[in-house]
């Protein structure tokens, strides 16, 4: 029996004895001889497939409660997977919905199984606090925790009443009092409370900065003075650390006659195009200004506006609002004060010197077991050891509400030059997703594997559990050369072993020497095969130096006329020439200079694709590669990480200077650039005959997303199954997609039959689909502003319906979406685009060129689904009908006069 609960997160009782659907699997229990589970069928994949497996295979009778939560009935018309993915998550993270497994036929130890992760950890803290209490449990209590926390806000709010009189008594002995608050998504509004704070204590004031989600609002009439930083989200709403306070006050009866306040906001007054949008510019600040006001508040100053369309953005305002804000105390620097509360400031370049070659204080704060996340310095050392800190987006305001920690965990990414894996190791990585991850695995824009949802507990483990499949993650992240991507496509395949190895010299030879990955993960004890050591007596960097690179440094290589890892979007690409039959590599085209991240509105940051230096033999190009990012490293931008990356440099020096430099340490001169052609930059789908006696088969993942999905597409289990009987490899692709390799002719019926079963082989989609790449984004990533990678199919599927009546369904568009302008998955060449701006709001881009070799440009800003699909019905038409012979969308739309050419990455915001 499956029994479905629909009921929308937070429940309410469904009858009048205040029972749910969810009892049902209680009730079950009690009769001893049923097997039950319960399930949230969006919220682990993983545990729906075991528990109806274990109910399909259950001698006797079996029920399965599960939650599928939607308003309007789970086969409505506005049925939205997003929103029902949100709430099942926040019921399960909340422990309203458990998840387990009950199989009265197995052993008592094994009857039960617990399979919600955060109620397992609670259950494991509680039996650790009653373990310390069974050991002082018969010394006397010194005060009732019961009464504790019945009386603990009361009283915290009458002792802060007692420290204010008191204070007003001694006549201010300690310093006046100032409370400072912020609420923050990209840590501006952060920054500019932190700012008012010092300047606070240099004043000699009594001060306290936190977020405001961590005051309470009923303690507001007891501060004297508060400051408030806000930035602004979205449409105008408040950032997610500021949402549970702002309905607080919304709702507050509190009377703030003995309050004085100063508000200061920061946002963008170009962020929404339109006349009728501009009340969205700086909202929350003025919202909150006007709110504090009608309390009774008495506003110090008027609300300060910072702008990011000035010319130092925010800070322009910021500085007129500090002047005015300390004008209005009247109170004076006092020498000495605040000095020892100041924390020494530290930039990211200190913290890589100081960090003993990567060490930081990273195996102090893993096994730290108090919390889920580490410091913001090891945070960011953390990323050249191939992890980030992340936290489910989803779950933060629910958390914060509860006063909980956010739910933190960590991205892992693998090293994997070429993007080549084995089927063990791609068994390897299967097992730890479902082990220590959330039970999926993403295949990469760049061409290898990342884990998401790691637990800090399980880091260590996970990284030695990679180890143990011959593979690492060191420099997959960090300010050092990444991962070295290289064509994947099966038309070449006589070719890629060649580029493959380079791809695996390279990478070798720019690897950190320092030995802080193998004692931090692995004690020192490696599978042979994997990260090399290369320094076992003493740290040093011959390569890098102790304070790396100014920023990250990425290397693709390319084979002509195929595209498939867009080679000029890198700091350095290498485009492989042929002999005349087209069948060796003779040498390279050097690249220089391309990448992808930006910052909205700020003119100074900018995509740009690569530019050619000359000519190479292929047995210099490892020596390229280092020389290129020796002269990065020593000329690169230190002071400012927005203009670190290689093009910038590029831009700032010119081509000349580079060539100079580069060939006085390669001690050669750069041969002329030699001719090529790209024209396309897709995967080849489908079955495709390498090489004698060897075939590929490409197979479209969306968006690289490998998970047992809950519309009924088991895609990891059944490439699990794949892996491990097929005898060749795997290969990644920079489209995020995956080549079933070296299938040997008699296997092909096999495999051919084993990829039907789970649908795999299905390839009979639109060529818009086909083409189409999204990043990340919600809920992981923390810079994402809006969705993508949960958001863009169902897009496509609306853009299909427009491209089906246009007669254009086998006609291929490069299609992409990023969650923020950072450009992971590479819109800046894509023929169409959408960069997350706000939620559900992204900016346009029209105009990349089919084969990835031009960047396009915005075309609207700030457009919702509704109005992306009026814009682009049109255009889309118009180019089914004017189109010349074999003009791809990109040609045609610049052509077409719809929009105009970007050249070179400095003219991309010229519009």
């Amino acid at each position: 029996m499956l029994v479905l609960d629909t009921a929308q997160y937070p429940f309410a009782a469904t009858d009048k004895n205040g029972t749910r659907k969810k009892d049902v699997g209680l009730y079950a229990m009690n009769y001893g001889t049923a097997y039950v589970a319960s399930v949230a069928v969006y919220a682990s994949y993983t545990q729906v497939l075991q528990a109806l497996a274990e109910a399909d295979a259950f001698p006797g009778p079996s029920v399965v409660v599960a939650y599928l939560p939607h308003a309007g009935g789970v086969f409505g018309g506005n049925y939205s997977p997003i929103e029902v993915l949100q709430q099942s998550k926040l019921a399960v993270d909340s422990g309203a919905w458990p998840l387990y497994r009950w199989d009265p036929t197995k052993a008592d130890s094994a009857r039960f199984q617990l399979d919600s992760e955060r109620l397992r950890r609670s259950l494991e803290d509680f039996l650790q606090r009653e373990n310390v209490l069974a050991a002082i449990g018969h010394s006397e209590p010194k005060l009732s925790g019961i009464r504790a926390s019945v009386e603990g806000k009361i009283g915290e709010r009458l002792a802060r009443k007692a420290r204010g009189d008191v204070d007003t008594l001694l006549g201010g002995l300690g310093g006046p009092p100032l409370l400072v608050l912020f609420a923050s998504d990209n840590g501006n509004a952060e920054e500019t409370a932190r700012r008012v704070a010092r300047q606070g204590r240099r004043r000699g004031l009594d001060v306290r900065c936190m977020s405001m989600d961590e005051f309470d609002v009923e303690e507001l009439p007891f501060e004297k003075t508060v400051v408030v930083s806000v930035s602004t989200a979205g449409q105008g709403e408040i950032p997610s650390n500021g949402r549970e306070f702002w309905k607080a006050l919304q709702a507050a009866s509190i009377n703030l006659n003995a309050t004085q306040f100063a508000v200061f906001g920061l946002g963008d007054s170009h962020y929404w195009p339109r006349a009728e949008d501009a009340i969205f510019y700086n909202k929350p600040a003025r919202d909150i200004d006007r709110k504090l006001s009608e309390l009774g508040g008495a506003r110090l100053v008027d609300v300060g506006l910072g702008d990011d369309q000035d010319a130092d953005g925010w800070e322009t305002g910021f500085a007129d609002f500090e002047q005015r804000l300390w004008a209005a105390l009247n109170i004076d620097v006092v020498a000495g004060a605040g000095v020892e509360e100041e924390a020494p400031g530290r930039t990211d370049e200190e913290n890589k010197v100081i960090s003993n070659f990567l060490r930081g204080s990273i195996s102090q704060a893993i096994a730290d077991t108090s919390c889920g996340y580490v410091d913001e310095w090891d945070g960011k050392l953390l990323k050249f050891h191939g992890t980030y800190m992340q936290d489910d987006r989803d779950l933060r305001a629910e958390r914060m509400s509860r006063g909980e920690e956010k739910a933190f965990s960590f991205m892992i990414r693998v090293r994997l030059p070429g993007g080549v894996a084995t089927p063990a190791q791609w068994l390897a990585m299967d097992k730890l997703a479902d082990e220590y991850g959330n039970q999926t695995m993403k295949i990469t824009t760049r061409q290898t594997f990342q884990l998401h949802g790691v637990l800090k507990r399980d880091l260590r483990e996970t990284m030695r559990g990679i180890n143990r499949g011959l593979m690492d993650t060191i420099a997959a992240c960090g300010d050092v050369n990444r991962n070295v991507v290289a064509s994947a496509n099966p038309l070449q395949a006589h070719l890629q072993p060649e580029v493959v190895q380079l791809a695996t010299d390279i990478s070798r030879h720019l690897l950190p020497s320092t030995s802080a990955y193998h004692e931090i993960w692995l004690d020192d004890k490696m599978v042979a095969g994997s990260a090399e050591q290369t320094s076992p007596v003493a740290d040093y960097e011959p390569l890098y130096g102790p304070a790396y690179l100014p920023r990250k440094y990425k290397i693709a290589i390319a084979i002509p006329p195929e595209n498939d890892v867009d080679v000029v979007a890198y700091d350095l690409g290498f485009i492989a020439i042929l002999d005349a039959e087209q069948q060796n590599i003779l040498g390279y085209n050097v690249m220089i200079g391309g990448g992808m991240g930006m910052t909205h509105n700020n003119r100074k940051t900018y995509p740009r694709l690569a530019t050619c230096l000359g000519y190479v033999p292929k047995d210099k190009a490892i020596a390229v590669s280092e020389k290129v990012m020796l002269v990065q490293r020593d000329h690169g931008d230190r002071t400012n990480r927005k203009h670190a990356r290689l093009k910038y440099t590029v831009d700032d020096y010119g081509m000349d200077w580079w060539r100079q430099q580069v060939e006085a340490r390669l001690g050669f001169a750069f041969e002329a650039e030699r001719p090529y052609k790209f024209t396309h930059n897709g995967d080849r789908y489908g079955w495709v005959k390498s090489t004698p006696g060897l075939n590929n088969f490409t197979m479209f993942v969306q968006n690289g997303r490998v998970a047992n999905f809950p519309d009924g597409k088991p895609v990891k289990a059944a490439l699990a199954e794949l892996a491990r009987v097929h005898t060749g490899n795997f290969r990644l692709t920079c489209n995020a997609h995956l080549i079933v390799a070296d299938v040997k002719d008699e296997d092909v019926p096999k495999i051919s039959a084993l990829l039907a079963r789970h649908g795999l082989d299905n390839l009979d989609y639109s060529a818009l689909r086909l083409h189409s790449m999204a990043c990340a984004a919600l809920p992981t990533c923390g810079l994402a502003m809006a969705e993508s990678e949960r958001y863009l199919p169902s897009l496509i599927d609306l853009l299909d319906k427009i491209i089906d009546e246009a007669g254009l369904r086998q006609n291929a568009i490069v299609i992409r979406m990023t969650g923020c302008p950072n450009g992971c998955a590479r819109p800046y060449n894509a023929e169409i685009a959408f960069v997350g701006k706000a939620p559900g709001a992204y900016n346009l881009y029209l105009g990349g060129s089919h084969s990835g070799e031009r960047l396009n440009k915005i075309y609207r800003e700030t457009v919702t689904e509704e109005q992306i699909l009026e814009v682009l019905a049109p255009i889309i038409k118009q180019y089914a009908v004017e189109r010349m012979e074999d003009e791809h969308f990109g040609d045609f739309v610049i052509r077409a006069g719809i929009i105009k050419e970007t050249r070179e990455g400095k003219d991309f915001h010229e519009v």
